[in-house]
């Protein structure tokens, strides 16, 4: 199959575009380099380090024999992004191409602007590109469990039944995201909706939860195929996040009370489940939608079980209560259906089995890259980039709590 990675030079994008091309399939890769420019802007850097595109790619090749294709350029540039469908043909688009960072996107005007500009002016231009040039293909296009916001009910899967003044219909579930990024996802599911109840466009919307993971079976290989690995401020996850600080012997940022509940998987999950959605598209005129994460945690849960992986490794790690720079509920109900992917073939991992060898270790590997600096937030909800820092409430001594579920 003909598969076009768009953000092919980030975490997923590139170790989907080698998963995608072991298996045979013929891989081209889209990426402006976006994610690299906005680290130089923040300060930061991946603490894995990766090769440039063109090194990766050729380093690719030497290991594996494989060809994968690449093309610089940007999804808002409507001759480019046209000239890259004429080009390829895609069958398959997995859309990665986006700013994925609700704090940065929080930052101020200028960088909200810049998100909305950027995530939804690309898959408007990818929308019309399939429409004009590929109608048949199917888009798998990666949203976020943000989109839903903290509702007091279960989150359906994308769509729920209403009955109203004794009518009834399915609708999309309601959204409510918690920044100007999320928002930004929500718009992309209501064009990509759009789009395909009008031209009869065939979608796949994967509400992914939050990744973890460094390795996969081609990063393996040759560290010059290495994936990045984001723990900062600005565009790293909670669980990124707590490895670092465990490594680096900071406490660990839990904020608030830390009993905001999120979904988790593994990247090789991930790529399990965006090959399953290729190879079950949908239907003309249908936009599907997958909530895409295999393990529920709260933040608090999640650092007792950093700290529990670092000790068996020989690490005492520290956890601290911290100021909370967003604005969400911190005791909330949270019980989101995933079934679909299971139901497609999805053989989870789970985050305790992996964790001390998948990430813990790696971190290690990579301590003298850590910029402990940019780890704990500056970037408030309500009043945009402060000068200093949350602020450290108290250390958390108590034991772990049962994890979610037990």
């Amino acid at each position: 199959m003909r598969v076009l990675i768009l953000g092919g030079d980030g975490y997923l994008g590139w170790a989907t575009a080698m998963y995608f091309s072991r298996k045979g399939h013929e891989v081209a890769v889209v990426d402006n380099y976006l994610r690299r420019r906005m680290h130089l802007e923040r300060g930061t850097d991946s603490l894995t380090p990766i090769q440039l595109l063109p090194q990766r790619v050729s380093a690719w090749r030497e290991v594996s024999g494989k060809t994968i294709e690449f093309f610089v350029g940007d999804l808002t540039s409507w001759d480019f992004v046209s000239r890259v469908f004429k080009e390829f043909r895609p069958e398959a688009i997995i859309h990665y191409g986006e700013i994925p960072s609700a704090p940065y996107s929080m930052i101020d005007v200028h960088h909200a602007v810049h998100t909305h500009h950027n995530n939804v002016t690309g898959t408007l231009h990818v929308l019309f590109a399939m429409r004009d040039f590929t109608p048949e293909a199917h888009l798998i296009k990666l949203g976020t469990m943000g989109e839903y916001g903290q509702p007091n009910i279960d989150i359906e899967e994308g769509y729920i039944e209403i009955e109203h003044k004794g009518r009834k219909d399915v609708l999309p579930f309601p959204k409510q995201p918690g920044s100007f990024y999320h928002l930004t996802k929500v718009h992309d599911s209501h064009n990509i909706y759009f789009a395909c109840r009008t031209w009869g466009l065939r979608s796949t919307d994967l509400n992914q939860g939050v990744v973890y993971g460094i390795e996969t079976e081609e990063t393996k290989l040759d560290d010059r195929l290495l994936t990045r690995f984001d723990y900062d401020e600005s565009f790293g996850t909670a669980l990124n996040r707590f490895c670092v600080q465990a490594v680096a012997g900071i406490p660990l940022t839990l904020y608030g009370s830390g009993t905001q509940v999120r979904g988790y998987l593994n990247i090789l999950d991930t790529l399990q489940c965006v090959e399953l959605a290729m190879m079950h598209p949908a239907e003309r005129g249908q936009m599907r939608v997958f909530n895409q994460f295999t393990e529920s945690f709260s933040v608090r849960e999640l650092a007792f079980i950093v700290k529990n992986a670092a000790k068996k490794v020989g690490i005492d790690v520290e956890i601290a209560q911290y100021e909370n720079p967003r604005v969400e509920k911190e005791n909330h109900y949270y019980n989101p259906v995933h079934s679909n992917l299971l139901d497609l073939g999805l053989k989870p991992r789970y985050l305790q089995e992996s964790l001390v060898e998948s990430v813990i270790q790696r971190v290690i590997q990579f301590k003298d890259r850590i910029i402990a600096d940019a780890i704990v937030p500056r970037i408030r909800w309500q009043s945009g980039e402060q000068p200093e820092k949350v602020a450290l409430k108290e250390k958390v001594e108590e034991e772990k709590p049962s994890p979610a579920g037990d």
